[in-house]
Protein backbone atom coordinates (compact mmCIF):
# COMPACT_ATOMS: atom_id res chain seq x y z
CA UNK A 1 0.00 0.00 0.00
CA UNK A 2 1.34 3.39 -0.84
CA UNK A 3 2.39 6.08 1.76
CA UNK A 4 -0.58 8.01 0.92
CA UNK A 5 -3.07 5.52 0.95
CA UNK A 6 -2.35 4.76 4.83
CA UNK A 7 -2.25 8.40 5.59
CA UNK A 8 -5.48 8.78 3.68
CA UNK A 9 -7.22 5.76 5.43
CA UNK A 10 -5.66 6.80 9.09
CA UNK A 11 -7.44 10.09 8.24
CA UNK A 12 -10.30 8.09 7.41
CA UNK A 13 -10.69 6.20 9.99
CA UNK A 14 -8.90 9.26 12.90
CA UNK A 15 -12.02 11.01 11.72
CA UNK A 16 -14.69 7.99 12.18
CA UNK A 17 -13.61 7.64 16.03
CA UNK A 18 -14.54 11.63 16.22
CA UNK A 19 -17.93 10.41 15.21
CA UNK A 20 -20.98 9.32 17.14
CA UNK A 21 -20.75 5.80 15.86
CA UNK A 22 -24.40 4.48 16.96
CA UNK A 23 -23.43 1.80 19.78
CA UNK A 24 -24.05 -2.10 18.42
CA UNK A 25 -22.48 -0.99 14.97
CA UNK A 26 -19.83 -2.27 13.17
CA UNK A 27 -17.78 0.35 10.91
CA UNK A 28 -15.03 -0.70 8.00
CA UNK A 29 -13.68 1.19 5.42
CA UNK A 30 -13.86 -1.27 1.87
CA UNK A 31 -12.11 0.72 -1.15
CA UNK A 32 -12.39 3.86 0.46
CA UNK A 33 -16.41 3.88 1.31
CA UNK A 34 -17.78 3.47 4.81
CA UNK A 35 -19.86 1.30 6.14
CA UNK A 36 -21.52 0.89 9.06
CA UNK A 37 -23.65 -2.10 9.27
CA UNK A 38 -25.78 -3.13 12.62
CA UNK A 39 -24.24 -6.60 14.80
CA UNK A 40 -27.49 -8.72 15.30
CA UNK A 41 -27.73 -11.36 17.51
CA UNK A 42 -27.52 -14.08 14.79
CA UNK A 43 -24.31 -12.33 13.72
CA UNK A 44 -23.07 -12.47 16.94
CA UNK A 45 -23.66 -16.15 18.55
CA UNK A 46 -22.32 -17.64 14.48
CA UNK A 47 -18.93 -15.37 15.31
CA UNK A 48 -18.38 -16.45 19.02
CA UNK A 49 -19.38 -20.25 18.23
CA UNK A 50 -16.15 -20.28 15.59
CA UNK A 51 -14.35 -18.67 18.18
CA UNK A 52 -14.64 -20.79 20.94
CA UNK A 53 -14.06 -23.80 18.47
CA UNK A 54 -10.93 -21.95 17.22
CA UNK A 55 -10.10 -21.43 20.72
CA UNK A 56 -9.70 -25.50 21.45
CA UNK A 57 -6.73 -25.66 19.42
CA UNK A 58 -5.30 -21.89 19.76
CA UNK A 59 -4.65 -19.54 22.84
CA UNK A 60 -6.88 -16.25 22.86
CA UNK A 61 -4.11 -13.70 21.36
CA UNK A 62 -4.02 -15.47 18.25
CA UNK A 63 -7.74 -14.99 17.28
CA UNK A 64 -9.24 -11.33 16.91
CA UNK A 65 -12.59 -9.92 16.38
CA UNK A 66 -13.61 -6.44 14.75
CA UNK A 67 -10.05 -5.12 15.15
CA UNK A 68 -8.93 -3.26 12.01
CA UNK A 69 -6.25 -4.45 10.09
CA UNK A 70 -5.07 -3.00 6.74
CA UNK A 71 -5.25 -4.85 3.68
CA UNK A 72 -3.86 -4.32 -0.25
CA UNK A 73 -6.14 -2.61 -2.21
CA UNK A 74 -7.41 1.42 -2.23
CA UNK A 75 -8.37 1.95 1.34
CA UNK A 76 -9.29 -1.42 2.87
CA UNK A 77 -9.25 -1.45 6.28
CA UNK A 78 -11.24 -4.19 7.51
CA UNK A 79 -12.60 -5.46 10.85
CA UNK A 80 -13.21 -8.58 10.06
CA UNK A 81 -15.67 -10.90 11.84
CA UNK A 82 -12.97 -13.49 12.72
CA UNK A 83 -9.59 -13.60 12.38
CA UNK A 84 -6.50 -16.25 13.18
CA UNK A 85 -3.01 -15.07 13.27
CA UNK A 86 -0.01 -16.76 12.83
CA UNK A 87 2.00 -17.61 15.62
CA UNK A 88 4.52 -15.13 16.68
CA UNK A 89 2.61 -12.44 14.96
CA UNK A 90 3.37 -8.93 15.46
CA UNK A 91 1.45 -5.81 15.02
CA UNK A 92 3.61 -2.31 12.85
CA UNK A 93 4.62 0.95 14.25
CA UNK A 94 0.93 2.03 14.37
CA UNK A 95 -0.23 -0.79 16.77
CA UNK A 96 -2.01 -2.59 13.51
CA UNK A 97 -1.92 -6.09 12.96
CA UNK A 98 0.02 -6.93 9.63
CA UNK A 99 -1.91 -8.56 7.31
CA UNK A 100 0.47 -10.72 6.13
CA UNK A 101 -0.11 -12.87 9.35
CA UNK A 102 -3.42 -13.58 8.89
CA UNK A 103 -3.98 -17.53 7.71
CA UNK A 104 -7.94 -17.92 8.73
CA UNK A 105 -10.65 -15.19 7.73
CA UNK A 106 -14.63 -15.42 8.42
CA UNK A 107 -16.84 -13.42 7.89
CA UNK A 108 -20.91 -13.86 8.39
CA UNK A 109 -23.11 -11.66 6.49
CA UNK A 110 -24.98 -8.67 6.99
CA UNK A 111 -27.64 -8.01 4.13
CA UNK A 112 -26.66 -4.35 3.82
CA UNK A 113 -22.94 -5.53 3.05
CA UNK A 114 -23.08 -9.16 2.10
CA UNK A 115 -21.35 -7.61 -1.61
CA UNK A 116 -18.37 -6.25 0.11
CA UNK A 117 -17.83 -9.98 1.78
CA UNK A 118 -18.14 -11.81 -1.69
CA UNK A 119 -16.93 -8.92 -3.51
CA UNK A 120 -14.18 -6.75 -3.10
CA UNK A 121 -12.99 -7.93 0.40
CA UNK A 122 -12.68 -11.36 -0.82
CA UNK A 123 -10.69 -9.99 -3.51
CA UNK A 124 -8.47 -8.00 -1.36
CA UNK A 125 -8.02 -11.31 1.22
CA UNK A 126 -7.07 -13.19 -1.68
CA UNK A 127 -4.46 -10.53 -2.74
CA UNK A 128 -3.23 -10.85 0.82
CA UNK A 129 -2.90 -14.13 0.75
CA UNK A 130 -4.82 -14.98 3.24
CA UNK A 131 -5.25 -18.92 2.95
CA UNK A 132 -8.90 -19.57 3.75
CA UNK A 133 -11.32 -17.41 3.96
CA UNK A 134 -15.25 -18.49 5.19
CA UNK A 135 -18.41 -16.57 4.42
CA UNK A 136 -21.32 -17.66 6.83
CA UNK A 137 -24.48 -16.52 5.21
CA UNK A 138 -27.79 -17.07 7.93
CA UNK A 139 -29.64 -15.83 5.72
CA UNK A 140 -32.26 -18.00 3.25
CA UNK A 141 -31.15 -21.25 3.39
CA UNK A 142 -28.31 -20.77 5.99
CA UNK A 143 -24.96 -21.59 4.61
CA UNK A 144 -21.25 -21.38 4.45
CA UNK A 145 -18.95 -20.32 1.18
CA UNK A 146 -15.38 -21.77 1.65
CA UNK A 147 -12.30 -20.54 -0.40
CA UNK A 148 -9.06 -21.49 0.15
CA UNK A 149 -5.76 -21.34 -2.20
CA UNK A 150 -5.30 -18.10 -3.01
CA UNK A 151 -3.42 -17.13 -6.71
CA UNK A 152 -1.33 -14.04 -7.19
CA UNK A 153 -4.23 -12.64 -9.16
CA UNK A 154 -6.24 -11.60 -6.47
CA UNK A 155 -8.79 -14.54 -6.38
CA UNK A 156 -9.59 -17.56 -4.85
CA UNK A 157 -10.14 -21.44 -5.66
CA UNK A 158 -13.65 -21.55 -5.02
CA UNK A 159 -14.92 -24.29 -2.33
CA UNK A 160 -18.04 -26.04 -2.09
CA UNK A 161 -21.01 -24.26 -0.12
CA UNK A 162 -21.83 -25.93 3.26
CA UNK A 163 -25.27 -26.38 4.80
CA UNK A 164 -25.73 -25.21 8.47
CA UNK A 165 -25.39 -28.44 10.34
CA UNK A 166 -22.84 -29.85 7.84
CA UNK A 167 -19.05 -30.07 9.11
CA UNK A 168 -16.61 -28.35 7.18
CA UNK A 169 -13.73 -29.81 7.09
CA UNK A 170 -10.67 -27.60 7.65
CA UNK A 171 -7.64 -30.05 8.78
CA UNK A 172 -5.88 -29.97 5.51
CA UNK A 173 -5.70 -26.21 5.76
CA UNK A 174 -3.79 -24.14 7.83
CA UNK A 175 -6.86 -24.44 10.19
CA UNK A 176 -6.16 -27.57 11.21
CA UNK A 177 -9.54 -28.61 12.33
CA UNK A 178 -13.29 -29.09 11.62
CA UNK A 179 -16.08 -26.26 12.30
CA UNK A 180 -19.65 -27.63 13.38
CA UNK A 181 -22.41 -25.49 11.99
CA UNK A 182 -25.28 -27.34 13.64
CA UNK A 183 -25.52 -24.57 16.31
CA UNK A 184 -25.03 -22.03 14.03
CA UNK A 185 -28.44 -19.73 13.73
CA UNK A 186 -30.26 -18.48 11.31
CA UNK A 187 -32.07 -15.16 11.09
Amino acid sequence: MADSDELSLDMLFDWLERMPVPEGYKVEIVEGAIYMSPQRDTHWDITLGIVEQLRAKYPRRRLKSDVRIDFPGHLNGFASDVVLLKEGATKDSKGHWHYQDVEFVAEVLSKSTAKNDYGPKKDAYALAGVPVYLIVDPYGVGECRLFTEPKKDGTYRSGPAFKFGDPIDLTDTVVGLTLATDEFPRD
